[in-house]
């Protein structure tokens, strides 16, 4: 084995055995003084790649970075190993593909029987890995750190740390927070509660807490933050300090809290609506209702006036009729009583040729009294027929006078009949065409009747249905009243 030959006596071999279980569990490699490359066992040559041939008599700068090797601090760290100073660190070393890896690594300067560094025996452990971790957890870390504010306490609230972010967003300086209590950046009415100890002590048992905090900065600054506390545990579990992360809503805060008061106003302005909405629409569905009753109680009466109407319509019609039959009467009349003016008339005529006989005989008579008187006693009987027959035409001439008289009287009655046919005529006429108009018109308002009786029903349905729609709007005014109250109450958990 590579260590076997560093010790010849028998007391040295507890010193031998430690050795070789080291070759067995860790990367083992030896050097010269000056750096140069003695021997290396398989764990050794399995984390780099090489095989043992590859590497004896060179530098173990091959596994050094380009970049380090000429540097004074690589040239440093030969020089202490030969003055026989021990080495223990992190190295970035480089594989046979020349690939990075880590190694944690101690480099042990071995003397001789007189105190002097003969050569170096370097153990070593790969850490690759662990470091890969590490380094993805500090870029998370510095990402973090860069982008929100982070302050460290111990376990029991005293401030340790806290990066510039947080120092600006509290407006501190490091110097006058570190060292005291996180209760600085609280409300004075929140330090002595037990909510704020029962915080602090779900901390200290490793309870992870986060939420929205209101915290106190300089000079009674108000601010608001997004925040968690993590409790930073050990390599058993148990917590060991606490870091927060903190990030600024002040702002966001501000806005949520002037919009939970401006809702406030604005819903108790809706709830004032909404209260006289309800008393109007229940005001309106009582209108409504009696509305409907009304406009049902005309509706019935309107069934009863069409009724009448058509009644009086066809009493109308039967009036037309018989109207139409006295004017037809009339006219016969009328035309009767003309012809018997003519008859009267044509007894006129003849009574005047009587007139005119009757004067002829009385003529007739005179002449034979004349011609009596001078025939002497031989025309006496001729005289007493001329006298009879003067005696007769006297009589007739009076009896043509009362004939005419009568007649002119019967004239006088037919002409009065005559006009007053004539007038009555004119008057059923009359009669008749406003019997038509109005029988007209009665038909046009039991049609027009019929329509407003048909119309009532239907605003008594339409009524009916507007009382449905307001009580439908009542309920909806109820509905908007709860989403109301519900948004209120998400407006209020929107600013815890």
């Amino acid at each position: 084995m590579v260590f076997s030959r560093l010790f010849q006596s028998n007391k040295a071999n507890e010193a031998i055995q430690a050795l070789d279980a080291l070759n067995l569990s860790m990367a083992a490699i030896e050097f010269s003084l000056d750096g140069r490359i003695l021997d290396a066992n398989d764990n050794f040559l399995a984390i780099t790649g090489y095989e043992l041939s590859e590497i004896v008599g060179k530098p173990h700068s091959i596994f050094v970075p380009l970049e380090d090797r000429d540097t004074p601090e690589y040239r440093t760290f030969w020089q202490n190993l030969r003055e026989g100073k021990f080495q223990s660190a992190a190295f970035r070393r480089l594989n046979k593909n020349g690939e990075q890896l880590w190694l944690e690594a101690t480099y042990n300067p071995i003397f001789n029987d007189k105190g002097k560094a003969v050569k170096v025996i370097k153990f070593a452990t790969d850490i690759t890995e662990r470091r890969k971790e590490r380094a993805v957890l500090q870029s998370v870390f510095n990402a973090i750190n860069k982008a929100q504010a982070v302050i460290e306490f111990d376990l029991d609230g005293n401030i340790l740390e806290a990066n510039q972010n947080f120092l600006a967003l509290m407006g501190y300086r490091a110097n006058e927070i570190v060292g005291k209590h996180h209760s600085i950046f609280v409300d004075a009415g929140v330090k002595g509660t037990r909510d704020y100890a029962d915080f602090w002590r779900a901390l200290k048992n490793g309870d992870y807490q986060q939420g929205q905090f209101k915290r106190i900065g300089k000079n009674g600054k108000e601010v608001w933050i997004e925040a968690s506390y993590n409790p930073v545990l050990d390599p058993l579990g148990k917590p060991f300090k606490v870091i927060k992360f903190a990030t600024d809503v002040t702002e966001q805060i501000t806005l949520l809290i002037e919009l939970k008061s401006m809702i406030d106003v604005n819903f108790s302005d809706i709830d004032i609506s909404i209260n006289m909405l309800d008393t109007t629409a229940t005001d309106a569905v009582a209108a409504a209702m009696n509305t409907s009753e009304t406009v049902h109680a005309v509706a019935a009466s309107a069934e009863e006036l069409a009724a009448s109407i058509a009644e009086i319509s066809r009493s109308m019609a039967q009036s037309r009729t018989a109207t139409e039959r006295v004017f037809d009467q009339t006219v016969a009349a009328d035309s009767s009583t003309q012809r018997m003016s003519q008859v009267v008339a044509a007894m006129g005529n003849i009574v005047e040729v009587i007139q005119n006989i009757a004067g002829q005989i009385n003529l007739l008579a005179l002449n034979a009294t004349i011609e009596s008187a001078r025939a002497g006693d031989a025309g006496k009987g001729f005289a007493v027929v001329a006298n009879e027959v003067k005696n007769l035409a006297n009589q007739a001439a009076r009896a043509t006078d009362q004939i005419a008289d009568e007649i002119s009287g019967i004239q006088s009655i037919t002409t009065e009949v005559v006009d007053a046919l004539g007038t009555i005529r004119n008057s059923v006429e009359m009669v008749r065409d406003s019997v038509t108009n109005i029988s007209s018109a009665v038909e046009e308002q039991s049609a027009v009747t019929d329509g407003v009786s048909q119309n009532i029903q239907s605003m008594r349905h339409t009524v009916e249905a507007v009382s449905r729609n307001i009580g439908d709007i009542q309920k909806s005014a109820g509905s908007v009243a709860t989403s109301v109250h519900r948004t209120r109450e998400a407006a209020e958990v929107l600013t815890r």
